[in-house]
């Protein structure tokens, strides 16, 4: 029986493979990491590539934190190879007792390797999982390593992750750093051309972060000439002409607040600061509390938080303990000098932050995050550290600054009042919405499917292109609901002012999920929503403002992935029975060959043409050419139903662009400059990027 049944556990699986101990692979090294970079680096798209330089430089940055380093550089060098440099300790050479084998070898190609783990090489550290520098190894095509330490500077390259030869010494040296080169292997990534703009602005935000210490950045991938770096650590000792950044911040937070808050106007004088240690409990060790906070004349609230100078877009126990104390200390204040003298005028969580842009660091041993991405951070004593010392020392701040907390109280009331304001309204609308059985707008025409999964929603620019929507349609599956000209602009419009427009109100009510505190998700009646207008200024005004809308007060619908723009054609070519469509004028050229190359100056008077040739309208419409009819649509409403369907509607051929968020701060930042009140930022945008522009006349 036994034999049978041993014999039974190695039978063939249905896919007629045998399963048995041969199945287990034990991958060796760094071997997983290359089957699975995913799990290591998030993808093996843009995101990836960038993960690859935060990890390197991020050992870097935590020199810094420990008070080793004060200068680190990241140059970006021809061919996307990335180097990174820093005056730090440089990595131990000497050989490590449980490998065999040198220190830097160990942390280079062995995971869960590292001086983060020591507790003693590293008080602070962003880096907890001794996967960094092993995982970027691992992912490029070749690494090298040159460490400067104890007056020689020691050398290690790698390929794929394999050592190529033992670490060895070549030369002399009176610095100390570690300088870490590596070119990302293309038979990982996708691309392995890096997005400069994000490693700028990362890079800006952690000398933020890291005051009094040297930050720079180098883009030397277009440069020409001789880069000699074998005996200098950094590229900036060279004096090259090329593209640079150079970081430098005596002030840390607060002048993180001040660049936040530069296009808005400050309610107060005084920022708020406070850099302080809580000392360590029932064991624990320290925490380190830095805060800067600043109201501005916005409704909007701005709270940065960082663990170890590592971002937590998703906050953590360290946010929770500064919200807590804000509204706890601004109440008591209130009600202590008679600002508050009922119960129910007590300020909420969100009255005491609108307008507040607040930055939230800790430094704190061993910090528990929520997964390697480290997007929020679960350790307890944080909360607890920053509600005391935030508690405390802004209520101090008050005191102190008279005249500071007078504006931020009445900056406060008035949020109060508004919520009242804007709760009435709220309810009004969707009361009303009840009372008449959730009647939907006039203008809207719905889909018959009550499945919310395959319903789409066109916000379509005007009554004519509405009309041909409608009539196009699939009315199954595709509700269409026109406006009315430009929608209001919600950046600086509260709930209440925003509800009492009748195009908002109409979208709020065909979406079916309620808005602001009272949105619900589940309730959402359609899950493709696409913003259809005119390819002009005025379609990318309305676009804008219907953009603004979605993301002030539904960021989960583009975050989720609800949200799209439609793409409809810039021109329908004929040929004879033929008819394609062009969504550009590379596409139209591809379409019609040598014949969209000739230019034909329109005149009034009818002039023969040669067969091939063809002209379009700038102002749209048909033109005639012999062999060739091009038609240049400026609106949706110059399309028929037919035509609409065709190309902008029917979901197996239509072209939809998804909206997303890349970097929430960064569009945050562009719609409050692009539709705030301010005209001198907006201006200066605009001037900034202009040569981006596509300008059609």
């Amino acid at each position: 029986m036994a034999k049978a049944d041993k014999k039974k556990s190695t039978k063939e699986n249905g896919s007629g493979h045998l399963y048995d101990a041969s199945s287990i692979s034990v991958l060796e090294g760094l071997e997983p990491v290359r089957k699975r970079p995913g799990m290591y680096i998030g993808s093996t798209g843009p995101e990836g590539l960038f993960h690859m330089v935060k990890e390197i430089f991020d050992n870097s940055r935590d020199e810094a934190m420990g008070g080793y380093a004060d200068d680190i550089e990241i140059a970006l060098l021809p061919g996307e190879v990335v180097r990174v440099a820093d005056n730090g300790r440089g990595i131990p050479v000497d050989i490590h007792k449980t490998t065999k084998v040198s220190a830097l070898e160990t942390v280079m190609t062995t995971l869960h390797a590292g001086g983060k783990f020591d507790q003693g090489a590293y008080k602070v550290s962003g880096g907890l999982h001794g996967v960094g520098a092993s995982v970027v190894n691992a992912l490029s095509e070749w690494t090298r390593v040159e460490v400067h330490k104890d007056g020689d500077i020691w050398m290690q390259e790698y390929k794929r992750g394999k050592k190529v030869a033992n670490v060895k010494k070549i030369g002399k040296t009176k610095k100390s750093g570690t300088i870490v080169t590596f070119k990302s292997d293309p038979t990982v990534f996708s691309e392995t051309i890096y997005n400069w703009k994000r490693i700028v602005d990362y890079l800006r935000e952690q000398a933020y972060l890291s005051k009094k210490v040297h930050i720079r950045a180098y883009d030397a991938r277009e440069y020409k000439g001789k880069i000699d770096l074998d005996s200098n650590l950094y590229l900036h000792e060279l004096e090259l002409e090329i593209l640079s950044y150079s970081f430098y911040f005596e002030g840390g937070l607060v002048s993180f607040v001040t660049f936040y808050n530069q296009t808005e106007k400050p309610v107060h004088k005084n920022i708020f600061y406070v850099d302080k240690i809580y000392p360590a409990e029932g064991g624990g060790g320290e925490v380190a509390v830095e805060i800067a906070l600043q109201y501005v004349n916005d409704i909007t609230a701005h709270e940065y938080s960082f663990a170890n100078n590592t971002p937590t877009p998703e906050g953590g126990t360290h946010l929770s303990g500064f919200r807590t104390a804000l509204t706890r200390t601004l109440n008591t204040y209130a009600k202590k000098n008679n600002y508050i003298k009922e119960a129910d005028e007590s300020f909420t969580g969100d009255d005491v932050r609108e307008g507040m842009t607040a930055v939230i660091s800790v430094k704190i041993p061993d910090p528990q995050f929520e997964g390697q991405t480290k997007a929020k951070l679960g350790s307890v004593e944080a909360q607890t550290a920053v509600a005391t010392v935030f508690g405390e020392e802004f209520n101090h701040f008050l005191e102190e600054h008279p005249d500071d907390a007078r504006f931020i109280i009445n900056k406060v009331i008035i949020a109060v009042r508004a919520r009242k304001a804007a709760k009435a309204a709220k309810d009004s609308v969707l009361r009303k919405g009840a009372l008449e059985g959730m009647t939907l707008p006039g203008k809207l025409a719905d889909c018959q499917s009550k499945s919310a999964a395959e319903s789409e929603l066109f916000i379509v620019e005007g009554d004519s292109a509405g009309g041909s929507a409608k009539q196009g349609r699939d009315r199954r599956i595709q509700a269409i609901l026109p406006l009315r000209g430009k929608i209001l602009n919600v950046e600086r419009a509260r709930l209440d002012k925003m509800l009492a427009s009748q195009e908002v109100k109409n979208i709020v009510i065909a979406l079916g999920a309620a808005i602001s505190d009272t949105f619900n998700i589940e309730k959402l009646r359609y899950h493709k929503i696409i913003i259809a207008t005119d390819a002009d200024v005025d379609g990318s005004h309305i676009r804008t403002l219907l953009l603004t809308l979605f993301y002030r007060y539904y960021r989960p619908l583009i975050e989720g992935g609800f949200i799209y723009i439609a793409q409809p054609p810039l021109y329908k070519i004929q040929k004879g029975k033929e008819i394609n469509y062009a969504y550009d004028d590379a596409e139209k050229a591809k379409i019609m060959g040598k014949a969209a190359a000739l230019e034909i100056q329109e005149t009034d008077e009818a002039e023969p043409k040669s067969e091939s040739e063809t002209s379009t309208s700038a102002k749209g419409g048909s033109v005639s050419g012999g062999k060739y009819r091009v038609q240049r649509y400026k609106g949706l409403g110059e399309m028929n139903p037919e035509e609409l369907w065709e190309t902008t509607m029917d979901p197996e051929k239509r072209i939809l662009k998804q909206v997303n968020i890349d970097d929430a701060k960064e569009a945050d930042k562009t719609f409050e400059i692009l539709m705030g009140d301010e005209v001198e930022p907006r201006k200066l945008f605009i001037q900034a990027n202009a040569k981006l522009a596509e300008v059609d006349v």
